[in-house]
C-alpha cells in the first residue's frame, strides 16, 4: 500500500471498502482525514499516449487490453482509463471531457476492475440489509434492480450498495459484502411512482432521466454477512412468483451477474471465479423472482422476499 504522505492527491475518501486518493473529486463517496491513512487504490491524471501505442500498436478498432494485473481500456471522445495491481488507476482525460462523466466510469467500470484484481467479487446489482444479513439483488440492465432496492429503503430497510456490490469473505469462510457509498441510481419512472420531485436531484450525465439519489440516513456503513442472492427477471405473466435456484445454475447466475465479467479469462481469474462461486454456493440461498412488465410491482415483491426468507419457503406466488 502507498502512504499518502507521499503524494500530493490531497482528495481522500473510503468507499468499497478502500482508502481511496484522488486527483479527481469523488463527491458520492465519504471523505476521511488524510494524516495517517494507509493509501489502498490511487488515482492520477496520467498521460497514457505512449502506453496505449505499446499495448495496442496498430489496432485502431481495438477499445480494450487486458492481462493479468494489467487493464486498459479507451472510451472514445472521453478518456483512457489504465487500472493495475488492484490499486492504481490512471486516466487520461480529453481536454473538455466534463468530470461528471469521469466519475461514472470511475465509481463503475474502474473499480469493478480494482475490485477483480484484488480478487473482491463484484457483483452488478444492489445490496439491501435485512434482518441484520446482506441480500443481493442482481439482474439484466432494466430489470429493476435499483427501483426494487429503492422500495426496501422505503419500508426502512438499508443500502449497502447500488450496481457495483463487492463481495469478500471472512477468515471462516462466511461471504460478506462490503458497502460501497450512499447513493442510489433511479430512473424517473421510479421518482415519479413514489412521488419524488425530480427536480431537487441532478440527472446522472447524458442520462437524463436517470438521477443519482443520496441515501445517506439509510446508508449502511459497516459489512454484512451475505445471506443470498435474488435474481429479478421480467415475465409477461400477470404474476409474481419466487423460486429457488438450482446449485448447478447458481454457478451461471454467479458468473453473468459479475461485474464486467468479460475481464475475467485475460486476467486470469477464470478459476478464482469459480473457486469463490463454489464457496458461495455452500452458504448462501439464490432465488430467482419473476416479475410482471405490464404494471408497478416493488412493493408487492418486497413482501414476497420477505415471505421467502422469513419464512423458510422456497417458492412463492402471488394470489
Amino acid at each position: 500500500m502507498i502512504n499518502v504522505n507521499n503524494l500530493e492527491q490531497q482528495h481522500v475518501y473510503k468507499g468499497f471498502g478502500l482508502i481511496i486518493d484522488s486527483y479527481l473529486r469523488l463527491p458520492e463517496i465519504a471523505p476521511v482525514k488524510a494524516s495517517h491513512q494507509k493509501i489502498d487504490v490511487v488515482i492520477t491524471r496520467t498521460n497514457l499516449a505512449d502506453t496505449w501505442s505499446q499495448l495496442i500498436g496498430a489496432k485502431k478498432n481495438k477499445t480494450i487490453y487486458v492481462k493479468k494485473d494489467m487493464i486498459m481500456f479507451r472510451i472514445p471522445n472521453v478518456a483512457t482509463f489504465f487500472i493495475v495491481n488492484g490499486d492504481e488507476i490512471h486516466i487520461d482525460p480529453l481536454a473538455d471531457t466534463n468530470e461528471d462523466e469521469l466519475r461514472l466510469y470511475i465509481l463503475g467500470t474502474c473499480m469493478g476492475a480494482v475490485l477483480l484484481q484484488r480478487k473482491i467479487l463484484p457483483l452488478h446489482g444492489s445490496a439491501i440489509v435485512i434482518d441484520g444479513k446482506a441480500y443481493a439483488i442482481v439482474g439484466d440492465s432494466g430489470a429493476g434492480k435499483s427501483t426494487l432496492a429503492s422500495a426496501f429503503l422505503r419500508n426502512g430497510y438499508q443500502l449497502l450498495s447500488d450496481d457495483v456490490i463487492p463481495v469478500t469473505f471472512t477468515n471462516d469462510n462466511n461471504p460478506i459484502v462490503i458497502p460501497a457509498y450512499p447513493y442510489q441510481k433511479l430512473w424517473l419512472e421510479t421518482l415519479e411512482k413514489y412521488r419524488i420531485n425530480s427536480s431537487d436531484f441532478t440527472p446522472i450525465y447524458n442520462r437524463g432521466t436517470k438521477f443519482s439519489i443520496p441515501v445517506i440516513d439509510q446508508f449502511a456503513n459497516q459489512a454484512k454477512e451475505l445471506a443470498g442472492i435474488l435474481e429479478l427477471t421480467k415475465t409477461n405473466d400477470g404474476s409474481i412468483k419466487i423460486n429457488a435456484i438450482e446449485k448447478l445454475q447458481q454457478f451461471d447466475l454467479l458468473f453473468k451477474h459479475t461485474y464486467r465479467n468479460f475481464f475475467i479469462p485475460q486476467s486470469e481469474l477464470t478459476d478464482w471465479h469459480f473457486r469463490t462461486s463454489a464457496k458461495l454456493v455452500n452458504k448462501i440461498k439464490m432465488f430467482q423472482i419473476q416479475r410482471p412488465v405490464n404494471r408497478f410491482t416493488a412493493d408487492q415483491l418486497v413482501d414476497g422476499i420477505l415471505t421467502i426468507i422469513r419464512g423458510e419457503m422456497y417458492s412463492y406466488e402471488e394470489n
